[in-house]
């Protein structure tokens, strides 16, 4: 028996029995991840105190205990996550037909900025506007810059691009701008004032950032999905990073190509349709997003009052308990953004972040949310608290030989010694736990593309795996930088201190030695005091404190060379963290290369010609270009 046809819509409307039978099975398959997860951890707690309470329990041992228990059910929960991404899935493939632009919604693509380096943004801009043109889709597409940059030289920037561009290329009809003297609400606030002032023109809006770049047969794509459920109110791409140089960007860049697909298909997998929204290059229904999305304010004041940072994650939550559904589709291809390119500018926007994500604990109980829309929430914040967490378990694992009472051999009253249990077999098998859980699902997904056809994208087998060992050694490497910043960052939110909304630095410049100790001299004491307090008091454990107090000692020097281009280019030529975009770039990424050469080239032309600067007001303007 067929499903039965909604006449009003031509879509199929699935029988009961079919609906309950799909939601029976995204249960089951919850319940069996979680349940996984959390018997990996308890079964590394067991095995954990059964070697450190072989000769007695303390209270150290019991907060050891509690926090492995929790740093492990983070672990199992990403390797959970990651093999749901390798399970085989089919993938819904929607052409577009020859007739479908007839009934295609209007579509407004959002470019939020804030004091971004304008030529580069519009050249993005410019090479999405000339692909839809090419084919043939850009009238059903306006492009709407929302600028809320702060600096003068950078708002005058935007406005000098703007015209510039829209004579260029002859589309300012499909072209606005407009800058907010006011940045209420910071980018959520951006969004919601075009929602409330001019959203009601435009079905959906394409919500990207100031670094994205999208395939225009993507926009078109998503437009037909969502045209195509009326029920799919928020439909999420995976992002993959671009034009990266630093050693640092492009492990950055390679780590998302390769893993990254998986990982979201593992989302996807678990999340069904209360998925994710990372913010960007995603497509949202208009209406929808306006009757739920609606933002408040948090009382009392930053870090966990006032403007939610993290909007995203929240207006997932709101749109899935509306009732609609919210969807990652993993299958399409071509969405693209930038990334920080050394670890000092990726802390800063990581601080933002972890602090937009402990907000979420405010929200935790708000009434009518998903089950699954809290646990991603409470995802969200272990992000960032299990920095700490393992931080926390070092310090206390440090501490118990420390303070650990003399050894008493002879027990109560018994005239016999009894000697300590030695649990060497359990602790590696505690060791190699964790190694798996870490390592394994990073492996099977490299050496899984590397005996595919798809390993030609990265250079072919030899280079994709020479790439990974590679990040693999530079991440572990890292780790405990970024558990420092990260731990940092969580400390400063709870003692009350605000982030604010710093702008993001996306150029490729080296970074100086002086900038990094600057950012990390705390770092190098913090190291060298951990090798000083564990070869004085505890020397039988400065080879497991090796691999963490070193990187911190020396945290400068890598912090500096992991940001330099130079060395990128070096891996480059040598065939290490090769991507298919750097291979094979898109149409949309050599387009927009070349648009930024153009408008460096016309902008530098311009104020070489201009008697007097760009006004804030200019009266005559290139027909349908709006700018206010």
């Amino acid at each position: 028996m067929h499903d039965q046809q909604d006449r009003r819509t031509g879509r199929r409307a699935l029988r009961p029995s079919v609906v309950s039978y799909r939601v029976l099975m995204i249960i089951l398959r919850r319940s069996l991840f979680a349940l996984t997860a959390f018997v990996m951890a308890i079964a590394a707690g067991i095995l954990f105190g059964t070697v450190i309470t072989a000769n007695g329990m303390t209270w150290l041992h019991v907060i050891q205990i509690a926090l492995l228990v929790v740093c492990c059910l983070w672990l199992a929960w990403g390797f959970m996550t990651a093999i749901g991404g390798m399970i085989p899935t089919p993938r819904p493939v929607i052409e577009a037909q020859p007739d479908a632009r007839r009934g295609m919604s209007r579509t407004a693509i959002l470019v939020p900025v804030y004091n971004e380096d304008a030529v580069a943004v519009f050249a993005r801009v410019a090479a999405m506007i000339e692909g839809l043109r090419a084919i043939a889709w850009l009238d059903r597409f306006d492009v709407h810059v929302l600028s809320d940059s702060t600096r003068a030289e950078c708002v005058e920037e935007e406005r000098r691009a703007t015209f510039l561009l829209a004579a260029d290329i002859e589309a300012g009809h499909h072209l606005y701008y407009r800058n907010r003297t006011k940045n209420i609400g910071r980018k959520a606030g951006n969004i919601a004032d075009f929602v409330t002032n001019s959203g009601g023109a435009y079905e959906y809006m394409l919500v990207l950032d100031a670094d994205s770049l999208m395939r225009p047969e993507t926009m078109v794509e998503m437009v037909l999905r969502m045209d195509r459920d009326e029920e799919l109110a928020l439909l999420q791409t995976q992002p993959l990073i671009i034009g990266r140089r630093t050693l640092f960007g492009r492990a950055l860049q390679f780590s998302a190509a390769l893993y990254s697909p998986i990982f979201s298909r593992g989302i996807a997998y678990l999340q069904g349709k209360e998925g994710p929204f990372w913010g960007h290059n995603a497509i949202i229904r208009t209406r929808a997003f306006a009757a739920c999305c609606g933002l408040p304010d948090l009382p009392g004041k930053a870090p966990f009052g006032g403007h939610i940072l993290s909007h995203d994650y929240v207006e997932a939550a709101l749109l899935a308990r509306g009732g609609y559904k919210v969807r990652v589709d993993t299958d399409l291809r071509g969405s693209y953004e930038e990334a920080p390119t050394n670890v000092i500018e990726y802390a800063k926007r990581d601080r933002r972040w972890c602090q937009g994500n402990l907000q979420h604990s405010r929200l935790l109980r708000a009434p009518g949310l998903k089950l699954w829309s809290r646990i991603s929430l409470i995802n969200g914040i272990m992000a960032y608290a299990a920095s700490p967490i393992w931080l926390l378990f070092l310090i206390v694992s440090l501490l118990d030989p420390i303070l650990a009472p003399e050894p008493n051999y002879f027990p109560g009253d018994t005239l016999f010694p009894v000697f300590p249990q030695p649990e060497t077999g359990k602790a590696l098998l505690l060791l190699l736990a964790i190694f798996l859980l870490l390592l394994l699902p990073k492996t099977l997904i490299a050496f899984s593309t590397a005996s595919g056809r798809h390993s030609a994208r990265f250079g072919g087998a030899a280079a994709l795996l020479a790439g990974a060992t590679v990040e693999l050694v530079l991440t572990s490497i890292l780790a405990p930088i970024m558990m420092m910043f990260q731990s940092k960052a969580v400390a400063e939110i709870l003692i009350g201190a605000d982030s604010g909304w710093p702008a993001t630095d996306r150029e490729d410049g080296a970074l100086p030695l002086g900038a990094a100790f600057s950012s990390s001299w705390w770092m190098v004491i913090a190291g060298a005091a951990l090798l000083a307090a564990t070869s004085f008091y505890a020397p039988n454990l400065v080879p497991w404190t090796l691999p963490i107090a070193v990187p911190l000692v020396v945290s400068p020097f890598l912090i500096s060379l992991s940001g330099d281009p130079a060395l990128g280019d070096a891996l480059r030529r040598w065939g290490i963290f090769l991507t298919p975009f750097e291979l094979q770039p898109e149409p949309v990424i050599r387009s927009a290369e070349a648009w930024r050469r153009r408008l460096v080239e016309k902008i530098d032309a311009t104020v070489q010609a201009a008697a007097e600067p760009v006004p804030a007001a200019v009266p005559v303007r290139p027909a349908g270009v709006s700018i206010n």
